[in-house]
């Protein structure tokens, strides 16, 4: 028979079974937690990622040329960037060096393969001020129409890749439809759409055909309707917007750092320009704006080109209004022998500042050529951009730097 319980024991009773069971459960608890830290610990281990080194490239992709990143990759993210170009070096400053100045015009618009007639005028001009030689005024204005025109075709083919590149098809198929009317302005006086071959030491090879003043005025005009509707495929696509902010930031101390020039240095706030700040040509008796970004991002650095060809729209038309008459070309020797001497000259280019120092020991042909590119600093500039960046974003910064191998590997 069971002894009855004296008043209070059956509390004492629970009071030592909760205790009991508070401190089992509070082992069992720390036993659980190690155990799962435990097994957290050998999942981490499992789950680690080494870096991984990969290849992008050697490949060709759109009209950018043959480039190579060697890249190291922690997950997702990039931690290092090697830039490998030179799978189509062609030795251009060589090359020139063993033709006449005459065919020199032939070799060099083919340096940068889309905008072909920007690449001549440097280089005539080095040569004219070496041989003391000042073109016509006609001439020069019908440089500086044809050169914006090229910018036009240029910055027209750069949103038909960029976007393509991000996703986006729509502007590819408008954009060529709209540069081939531009490409058709230019074959219309030189004869040649990528490689014009045009200009002459003093002057031009041909004068504008007839009827071709109200082609260009129709053409301008389609094209400046076509870039409202530009714009709104590109700012209304939330993709795109969302690949470009923020992506591939370059402030414009780093910008001057690494020598970066033309659209992209521009898009980092910094409003150099050839054509305003040290004119060429006849460049100084037209009235045009610099458009700047203010992040230097990938999207500012879109938009810089869409809003120069407003400028470059701009420049056209004023140079037709005011084009004067006269001769397209300047006294010049049958036979083109270059004195002694040394000269540089550069323009402002569709992928920045290009320039030819051109060394003249006499003769017919150039004794020494060294060519500063555009693209060639601007893909310095990848080292920075690209660290830290998810892999999808190489690519949107890649193309939204615009540029092309033949004008990094000449």
């Amino acid at each position: 028979m069971t002894d009855l319980l004296r008043p209070g024991e059956l509390a004492e009773r629970l009071n030592r079974a909760d205790q009991d069971f508070s401190a089992g459960f509070a082992d069992a608890m720390e036993e659980a937690r190690a155990l799962a830290q435990g097994a957290d610990a050998r999942i981490a281990v499992e789950l680690e990622t080494p870096e991984m080194t990969v290849n992008i490239g050697p490949q060709h992709p759109a009209t950018h040329g043959v480039l190579r990143l060697v890249v190291t990759l922690e997950g997702e993210l990039v931690r290092k960037v090697d830039i490998v170009p030179g799978y189509m070096h062609r030795g251009y400053e060589k090359l020139l060096e063993v033709r006449t100045y005459a065919q020199g015009t032939t070799l060099v618009n083919r340096i940068d393969w889309v905008s072909g007639f920007c690449n001549e005028i440097p280089f005539v001009i080095a040569t004219e001020r070496l041989m003391n030689v000042e073109a016509t005024e006609r001439a020069n204005y019908i440089r500086v129409i044809l050169m914006e025109l090229t910018r036009i075709a240029s910055h027209l083919m750069f949103y038909s890749a960029y976007p393509l590149e991000l996703g986006a098809m729509t502007p590819m198929f408008l954009c060529f439809a709209e540069r081939e009317r531009v490409l058709d302005l230019i074959e219309g006086v030189t004869g040649g759409r990528f490689h014009p071959n045009f200009n002459r030491i003093g002057g031009t090879k041909d004068d504008f055909p007839a009827g071709w003043y109200a082609q260009c005025r129709v053409v301008l005009d389609q094209v400046e309707a076509y870039l409202a509707r530009l714009s709104g495929l590109l700012e209304g696509n939330e993709i795109i917007l969302a690949r470009t902010r923020g992506v591939g930031e370059l402030t414009s101390d780093l910008a001057l750092a690494y020598g970066v020039t033309g659209p992209n240095l521009r898009a980092s706030g910094v409003a150099l320009d050839l054509r305003k700040d040290a004119p060429y040509l006849v460049y100084d008796r037209f009235q045009f704006d610099v458009p700047i970004g203010t992040r230097g991002d990938s999207y500012d650095r879109m938009m810089v080109r869409l809003f120069e060809i407003y400028q470059s729209i701009r420049i056209v038309r004023q140079a037709l209004d005011t084009i004067p008459a006269g001769p397209i070309q300047a006294k010049v020797p049958r036979i083109i022998k270059v004195p002694e001497g040394e000269s540089y000259a550069e323009s402002e280019n569709p992928r920045g500042l290009m320039g030819y120092y051109v060394v003249s020991r006499g003769g017919r042909k150039p004794y020494r050529v060294a060519i500063r590119t555009g693209s060639f600093p601007n893909l310095q500039a990848l080292s920075f951009l690209l660290l830290d960046v998810l892999v999808p974003d190489i690519i949107a910064i890649l193309g939204s730097m615009d540029f092309v191998l033949g004008d990094i590997d000449r």
